[in-house]
């Protein structure tokens, strides 16, 4: 397993620097040093010992920034994802998954024992085809922002699509949340139009875990009933902590996310071509051929560029990319140099 820290970061889900940042660092060790409690063990689950009054209000206060009803806190978005999907479709519904979804839906949709299926990548018609065709009760499952490909999905029609059929409709903002404000749904005004949002604090936020949005009745089943909720030791609550620090120093420092868009407008100048959103912090460079991919990493990698190259067949043949992840803290000179090497190669 690679691990490189020395270069120019273009590969980490860091997209706002917070994960770097020496005044949040500063504003987290202050909080630790008033009070170290905060960095002990939780003793036990949230539903025996482990649960505190430091969860509660943080959970009270990412419902209220989402405009939710309720939150649920988890460790990380893959246990978010695994408690969601794991709990609330039953062998009798189907669950209804963009081919591009997260890994960690596939791997609960199997645990539920309900029926999956895949639509095509953003593809309106395909959904609809599909749930014409079921009976029973369907979810759907979709992101806002797809990690690989670095495009949106439509969440506004796709939801329009769900209520038209009385599907449940939840939305991953992993990739998202923080880039833009709080994510899509908030953005769009769509909380009502979907049973559950997921938000991940391991990217924009540069802290870790994650909250599943919903209301009170989901939150309650979920509490009750989702085995990745109840048998897990919570976490400390410095996590807790430290996430609610997190949406307090975003909300202090917007200009982080328009620096990021400033970044991005410089990438797409230089004139790549890309399956991306002209807006999105992840560009994709479609090189269809591993041992070129390769050689261009290397080469990026010799210059002092990290980038994440993926391969087939962790992708379709001839679909193998450059994945570059553009920050704020990424400098003008830095991507056109980067794109300058990318350009020569390509």
């Amino acid at each position: 397993m690679r691990f490189q820290s020395d270069g120019i970061d273009f590969y980490s889900n860091d997209y706002l620097g917070l994960a770097k940042s020496k005044e949040l660092q500063n504003i987290l060790l202050q909080k630790i040093t008033e009070n170290p409690q905060l960095l002990s063990g939780s003793t036990g689950s949230r539903l025996i010992s482990g649960n505190s009054d430091v969860a509660n209000s943080v959970e009270r206060l990412i419902a209220q920034k989402h405009q939710f009803e309720s939150a649920l806190l988890f460790p990380s978005g893959y246990n978010a994802n695994l408690a969601l999907f794991s709990t609330l479709p039953s062998r009798h519904d189907t669950v209804i998954v963009d081919e591009q979804i997260h890994r960690s839906v596939h791997d609960a949709s199997q645990l539920s024992n309900a029926k999956k299926l895949k639509f095509k990548h953003n593809d309106l018609e395909d959904l609809e085809n599909i749930l014409k065709r079921q009976r029973g009760h369907c979810y759907i499952a979709i992101e806002s922002l797809y990690s690989m490909e670095g495009d949106f999905a439509p969440v506004q029609e796709i939801a329009a699509i769900a209520d038209q059929y009385k599907a449940s409709l939840i939305v991953d903002e992993a990739h998202a949340f923080g880039v833009f404000g709080y994510g899509l749904i908030e953005k769009y005004e769509l909380q009502k139009k979907v049973l559950a949002t997921v938000v991940t604090y391991g990217k924009a936020l540069g802290a870790h875990g994650a909250a599943i949005l919903c209301n009170e009745t989901v939150k309650s089943y979920l509490v009750n009933f989702a085995s990745p909720f109840i048998y897990t030791t919570s976490a400390q609550d410095f996590q807790w902590v430290s996430i609610k620090t997190g949406y307090e120093f975003l909300d202090q420092h917007q200009e982080l996310a328009k620096k990021l868009q400033d970044n991005i407008k410089i990438f797409r100048s230089r004139n790549l071509q890309s399956p991306s959103s002209e807006i999105s912090p992840i560009q994709a460079i479609l090189i269809p051929d591993n041992q070129k991919l390769k050689a261009l990493q290397n080469t990026l990698s010799e210059e002092g560029f990290l980038t994440y190259a993926i391969y087939s067949p962790t992708v379709k043949p001839g679909s193998e990319r450059l994945r570059i992840c553009l920050h704020s803290f990424n400098t003008e000179e830095e991507i056109i140099k980067m794109t300058g090497i990318i350009k020569e190669s390509i």
